[in-house]
C-alpha cells in the first residue's frame, strides 16, 4: 500500500476539528441544573459528543502513519477541503440530539442543524413545545456558526496550515499582526458581546434563559429565538431597540468594532461599508416606513419602529421580527425581498452578497454611465475602497466581483425554480423563501414549516451552506476533494 507524501499533518487537523465539533456539542448539558426534569435528554447530547471526542482525539494523537491516506495541503484551494468537512461534519452531528431526543425526523433534523450551524434562523421547530435544552443548543450552534470552526481551533494551536484554512473559511479580517493574535482578538470580542448582551438584554426584563439565546443569536446575526413571536413577544422598546443595536453589531466586521473599542470614531466612518450601510437605512427606513403607515393604518412612530427593525434585521440577516412578515404590503415586502440579497460587511457573521460588492456595484454602474453620457474620454484617478485600510477597485477586484454576482444570481433563480417545482407554494412566495435561505436571513413567508416536503428541505439547505459559505469555498471544497481523491486512487494503484 503507498501512502501519500506528509499525510501526519492533515489527519491531525482533522482530528482538530472532530474533537473541537465534539465539545461544542456536549455544551447544552449545562442547562440541566436550571432546568432538572430535562435530564433524560443528556444521553441525546453526550453520546454524539463521546464518539466525536474519541474519534478526533483517534485521528489527533495516532502515530500509525498508515491507518489514513490524506495529504498536507499547502494552499487555500486544498484548504478548502478541510473546511467543508468541518462543517458537513458539524451539520450531522449538530442533528443527532434531535433525533435521539424524538424531538424531529431525520431531515426535519439536519434542516434545523444547517439552518443553526449557517446562521440562518429558519425552522421547523414549534419553539412553544420543544425543551429548553434542544432552544438552547440551537442558539449555541447559531454562535458557534457565526464566529467558524477554523478561528476556534486556529486560536487554541498553532499550525502552519492555520493561514490557508483561516483564508478557505472566507475570513478577511487581519486586525492584528499575526493570525494567533487575530483570532484570539476576535474570539475576545464575540465572547464580551455575549456577556454584555446577555446582561443588557437581563435588566431590560427578559428572563436569564432567553437574554443568553436571543444575545447569540443576535451578535452571529442568525435569528433563533425562543418566543413564537420573536423579540416581538416582549413588547418592550429598550429590548427593540437594543436588538437593533446587536444585529448592527454582528454585520459589521470586526476590524471595525475593534475601532469602535479603541475610540477611532472618525475613522470608523471613513470605512466604505460603514457609510454606504448608513445610507441604505436613509433610503430603506423612510421608504418602508411609509408604506406600513399607509397601508396597515399605523401611528407614524410605530411605522418607522417597524421599518427600522426590519430594515436592520433583514440586510443583517439576523431573521428577528416585531409582527409577522406576511402581514406586510406588497412594496415592503418587494424591499425586504431586495435587502436580503446586500447582507452585511465583508467579514461579518451576516449572509448575502456583503455590502462592498453592492457598492461596488453601483461605482461600476456609476462610472459606465458617466464614460456614455461624457463625449470625451477622461483619465480618471484611481479609486479605493476603505475597509481594512485602502483596497484598490482594480479589474481584478471587478472581474472576482462580478464573478461572484453572476454566480449569486444564477444559483438563486436555478434554487427559486427547484423550491416552486418541490412545493405547491406560488413562484413569488418561493422566490421570497429561497432569497432567505440563500442570504441567510431566517424571514419566512409562512413556507418554511414541519409539514415541507423533504425535495424543499433540501433545496433550502443547499442554499443556506452556499449562502453561508460564499458559494467559492463550497466549489473549491469539492474540486479539491475530487481532484485529491483521484490522486490518492492513482497513488494506490501503481
Amino acid at each position: 500500500m503507498t501512502v501519500l507524501k506528509r499525510p501526519i499533518a492533515g489527519r491531525r487537523v482533522y482530528g482538530r476539528l472532530i474533537l473541537l465539533i465534539g465539545l461544542l456539542i456536549a455544551v447544552p448539558v449545562l442547562v440541566v441544573p436550571f432546568y432538572p426534569d430535562e435530564a433524560q435528554y443528556i444521553h441525546a447530547f453526550i453520546t454524539p459528543s463521546l464518539f466525536s471526542v474519541a474519534l478526533g482525539a483517534t485521528l489527533s494523537f495516532s502515530a500509525s502513519k498508515r491507518q489514513l491516506l490524506i495529504a498536507e495541503w499547502q494552499s487555500p484551494l486544498e484548504g478548502g477541503i478541510p473546511v467543508m468537512f468541518a462543517w458537513c461534519f458539524a451539520f450531522f452531528v449538530g442533528a443527532v440530539p434531535f433525533l435521539i431526543g424524538q424531538q424531529l425526523n431525520l431531515f426535519q433534523a439536519l434542516f434545523e442543524s444547517v439552518s443553526g450551524w449557517t446562521t440562518t434562523g429558519l425552522t421547523v421547530v414549534n419553539v412553544t413545545e420543544i425543551p429548553h435544552i434542544f432552544l438552547f443548543q440551537r442558539s449555541f450552534m447559531q454562535y458557534c456558526g457565526g464566529l467558524g470552526f477554523i478561528i476556534m481551533v486556529a486560536m487554541f494551536v498553532q499550525s502552519n496550515q492555520n493561514m490557508n484554512l483561516y483564508s478557505a473559511e472566507g475570513h478577511p479580517d487581519r486586525i492584528m499582526p499575526s493570525l494567533k493574535s487575530t483570532t484570539r482578538t476576535i474570539c475576545l470580542l464575540y465572547g464580551c458581546l455575549l456577556v454584555a448582551g446577555t446582561l443588557i438584554y437581563w435588566l431590560f426584563g427578559m428572563k436569564f434563559f432567553d437574554a443568553i439565546c436571543h444575545t447569540m443569536s443576535a451578535v452571529s446575526t442568525a435569528g433563533f429565538t425562543t418566543q413564537a413571536n420573536s423579540i416581538g413577544e416582549y413588547g418592550s422598546l429598550p429590548i427593540e431597540i437594543f436588538t437593533i443595536l446587536l444585529m448592527l453589531i454582528g454585520a459589521t466586521n470586526f476590524a471595525v468594532l475593534l475601532l469602535l473599542l479603541t475610540g477611532k470614531f472618525r475613522s470608523i466612518f471613513r470605512v466604505t461599508e460603514v457609510r454606504f450601510m448608513i445610507g441604505m437605512l436613509l433610503v430603506f427606513v423612510p421608504l418602508i416606513g411609509f408604506s406600513l403607515w399607509k397601508s396597515l393604518d399605523m401611528d407614524f412612530s410605530e411605522s418607522i419602529i417597524q421599518s427600522t427593525f426590519g430594515v436592520v434585521s433583514t440586510f443583517t440577516t439576523s431573521g428577528y421580527s416585531l409582527m409577522n412578515f406576511t402581514l406586510w404590503p406588497p412594496f415592503a415586502s418587494g424591499l425586504l425581498l431586495l435587502l436580503m440579497f446586500f447582507g452585511g460587511c465583508a467579514g461579518s457573521t451576516a449572509g448575502g452578497l456583503k455590502l462592498f460588492r453592492i457598492y461596488l456595484l453601483f461605482r461600476i454602474a456609476k462610472e459606465n454611465v458617466r464614460n456614455r453620457l461624457s463625449p470625451v474620454h477622461r483619465v480618471t484617478a484611481p479609486s479605493y475602497i476603505r475597509a481594512q485600510g485602502k483596497t484598490l477597485i482594480d479589474d481584478a477586484l471587478i472581474k472576482d466581483t462580478l464573478g461572484f454576482v453572476v454566480c449569486y444570481i444564477g444559483i438563486y433563480i436555478v434554487g427559486t425554480l427547484l423550491l416552486s417545482l418541490s412545493t405547491e407554494a406560488s413562484l413569488q412566495d418561493a422566490m421570497f423563501e429561497f432569497a432567505s435561505a440563500f442570504g441567510t436571513a431566517g424571514i419566512s413567508c409562512g413556507l418554511t414549516s414541519p409539514d415541507l416536503s423533504v425535495g424543499s428541505l433540501l433545496v433550502l439547505m443547499g442554499g443556506m451552506i452556499l449562502g453561508r459559505l460564499e458559494i467559492f469555498v463550497v466549489f473549491v471544497g469539492a474540486y479539491s476533494g475530487i481532484q485529491m481523491l483521484g490522486k490518492a486512487i492513482k497513488k494506490l494503484l501503481q
